[in-house]
């Protein structure tokens, strides 16, 4: 296969989106573990020291370069299938409707999902990473406390709403998207099938989960 065709054919499509979605996943895992560090409850001590290793250490930052890259093509190449799906079907209307019983309905509303929280990562990436970047410039320097950001950010309750409505789009875009990856990647047998499944619904309840309950969690007083 060429490079080309990477971008262009539809096998090439699902291995990019394959690829991109493994690899957001090893982000998500990072992420969540390091805004885990809100609950040790030492007044953001922890947090903002791992905040500051990230935002302050020259790999973390190219890492950051990969990783928009890897956004950037998990969604153009998400858009891509969706509408050359679309193609193919067509018009064609079918008499039956299988609903649930063809497949979940979360798997068939990839983009719509994908749309919610493409939406969310223009207000994430503005409430937080636009802020401490534009404060240090393009140099590696000094950051802002994102831990008191954090607290100004989740005291508004349509702010904590709209992070909590996005994390369970996050979750059910998961529920489909972890066992997708692999199975692109040609993990795909009886045996495997069960276990990746049952861990990709636990994955996606887990830290979708602990994302939600992040603001909750500053909202409600239960960390200061």
């Amino acid at each position: 296969m060429t490079w080309k065709q990477m971008f262009t054919s539809s096998v090439g499509k699902k291995l990019i989106m394959g690829f991109t979605g493994l690899f957001l996943i090893l982000f998500l895992i990072v992420h969540v573990s390091l805004n885990a560090f809100i609950w040790a409850n030492d007044g953001g001590v922890m947090f903002n020291q791992g905040a500051h290793f990230m935002g302050s250490t020259v790999v973390p930052r190219i890492l950051e370069i990969g990783l928009f890259l890897g956004i950037i093509l998990h969604i153009v190449q998400g858009y891509m299938l969706e509408s050359q799906n679309r193609k193919a079907r067509g018009k064609v209307k079918y008499a039956v409707s299988y609903g649930n019983k063809g497949s979940k309905w979360y798997s068939r509303s990839m983009a719509l999902l994908g749309t919610i929280i493409l939406l969310f990562l223009i207000v994430h990436i503005s409430h937080f990473w636009l802020p401490n970047r534009s404060h240090q410039g393009f140099l590696l320097g000094e950051e802002i406390n994102l831990y008191q950001t954090m607290k100004e950010v989740f005291s508004n309750i349509w702010v904590v709403l709209v992070y909590v409505l996005s994390c369970i789009s996050l979750g059910y875009h998961l529920a489909h998207g972890f066992q997708s990856a692999f199975r692109t990647l040609g993990v795909h047998n009886k045996k495997y099938n069960t276990m990746l499944t049952s861990i990709g619904y636990c994955f996606s309840i887990v830290i979708s989960l602990a994302f939600a309950l992040m603001p909750i969690s500053f909202y409600l007083g239960w960390i200061q």
